[in-house]
This record gives C-alpha cells, structure tokens and sequence, in this order.
C-alpha cells in the first residue's frame, strides 16, 4: 500500500529537484556572465531571480512530463522510478507538470521581451519533445540539447544582453548533444522494445557514439572561444582545462562504458560551468 509519504517522496522525484536547480544555477550564471557584477543590482537581480525561478519550475515540470510519456519504457529501463513503482499515478503526474508548467510561466511573465519569447518557446519544445521527437533519431537530442544550453541564453535575455552569453549556449549545446546520445546508448534495449528509434537504433550504438564523440570534441576545441572573444580572463583557460580534460576521457570511455561515461560527463559539464564563473568573476570583480 503506498502512503502518504511515499507520495510526496514520488512527487518530488518527479521533478528531479538536483536536476532543476542545477537548470536554475546555469541560468543565473548565463545572467552573471552577460552583466557582471550588475547582476547584482535590483533591477537585474529582479529580472535574475525571475528567470531563475521560471527555469527551475520549467525544468521540474518538463521532468514530471517526460516521466509520464515514458512510464513504459521506465518499466523496462528503471522500474525503480515513481510511476512503474507506483508511489505516483500517471493522472498525477501530468496535472503536477501542468502545475509546474503555470508556475514557471508566471514566473517569467515580466521579464524582457526576448526573453519570454525563449521561455514560451522552451514550454513547448519541452512538450512537443515528450510527444513527438523523443524517439526521433538525432533531432531529438539536439532539441535536448538546445534547451540544455538555453540556460545561459534565457539568463543572459533575463538581463537584456543575450548575446554575450551566446557563446556559452553553443558549448553546452554540443557537450548535452554528446550525453543525451551516449544515455541512448544506454537505454538501447529499452527503445527497441517500446519501438523508439533513436540514433543509435537508426544507425548502430558505435556510429552513434562516434557522433557523440564529435561534438563532445567540438566542445573542447571551441572552449577557448570566450577567452579570444574578451568575455573572460586568461584565469579562464586554466579553469576550463580540467573540464575539457573529463569530456575527452568520457568520450574515449563512452565505446566501452556509456553509463559510466555519461556521469562522467556530466561531472565535466559542471567544472565548466565553474569554469564559466571563474572566468567572468576575475573581470567583474578582479
């Protein structure tokens, strides 16, 4: 019998709450990086905190969405999540998205104009993504992949100067490209079974990776970019060269462990996105 706890603990795990906050935190760091220390100040502390708020929400609910779509592939893939094991029923898992959804779309509504525009369209490519182009091979990683680095361009838009954080945007596009194709791997019985075609069912689990290895390696040559451009420091490239370091072994390690692979990858994702504010804290404040 499931109770009330177990409810609430499987409403929570719904909306991978690490997962949303750390959506959250790459948003507020694509603000900082477009405005410095003015990030700070109330008027773009206002809008900051807003865009924040909004992509955390969007974020969960996107998460509580894409379980609900995917409580039978999870039955084979992870049984252990809140909907195969029955802690949250299908029903309520949508209207808690929905929930999520009007929250986050509250959240934004006064932000600059450019930057709702990302949001709402953000809202449904998160939608359209759980019901049309999941099993799409390629196009739906990179529209993963595109809302992963759109983080940083929604945080930069929040505070009215998007294109600083441009850059930014396209690194972490290729290097989620790189994941989402490597979790594929991973989950290739799982798709097969529920008739996905994913990339690496369209074209083989090593094509696949190799193309995930290309853009992870884009990446990395590409992450020196805001160092030339001016945007950040030569602190910058000393921080970053950890980060490119983990993204290249997760690629070469990919071909003979995707699942250890993908954390590992995700790990580098971060130390670049401390990499991200290292580099533009010397500016600001150094």
């Amino acid at each position: 019998m499931t109770t009330t706890r177990d409810r609430l603990a499987g409403v929570l795990e719904l909306t991978r709450p690490v997962n949303a906050l750390v959506a959250g935190l790459l948003t507020f760091i694509g603000a900082f990086v477009a405005v410095g220390a003015s990030v700070f100040d109330p008027g773009p502390a206002t809008n900051a905190a807003g865009a924040v708020a909004a992509t955390i929400l969007a974020a969960a609910a996107g998460n509580a969405v894409n379980d609900y779509f995917d409580r039978d592939i999870d039955r084979i893939n992870d049984p252990d999540r809140a909907i195969p094991r029955g802690a949250v029923s299908p029903r309520g898992a949508l209207v808690w998205s929905v929930v999520l959804f009007v929250g986050a779309a509250a959240a934004a509504v006064f932000l600059p104009l450019l930057a709702i525009g990302i949001a709402a369209f953000n809202l449904l490519s998160l939608v359209f993504y759980t019901t049309f182009f999941k099993g799409t091979p390629g196009f739906g990683n990179l529209l993963v992949a595109y809302l992963g680095g759109s983080t940083f361009l929604f945080g930069g838009a929040a505070v009215g100067n998007a294109e600083t954080s441009a850059t930014l945007f396209a690194l972490a596009a290729l290097s989620t490209t790189s994941r989402e194709i490597i979790k594929d791997v991973e989950d290739i019985d799982g798709d097969r079974e529920e008739g996905l075609t994913t990339l690496p069912v369209a074209i083989g689990e090593r094509r696949a990776l190799l193309v995930a290895a290309g853009a992870l390696g884009l990446a990395v040559l590409a992450s020196p970019v805001p160092y030339f451009t001016g945007t950040f420091s030569v602190i910058y490239l000393l921080a970053v060269a950890p980060a490119d370091a983990v993204m290249a072994y997760a690629a070469y390690e990919s071909f003979s462990n995707p699942t250890a692979s993908q954390s590992r990858l995700k790990y580098g994702m971060f130390l670049a996105a401390g990499a991200f504010i290292v580099g533009r804290a010397v500016v600001a404040f150094g």
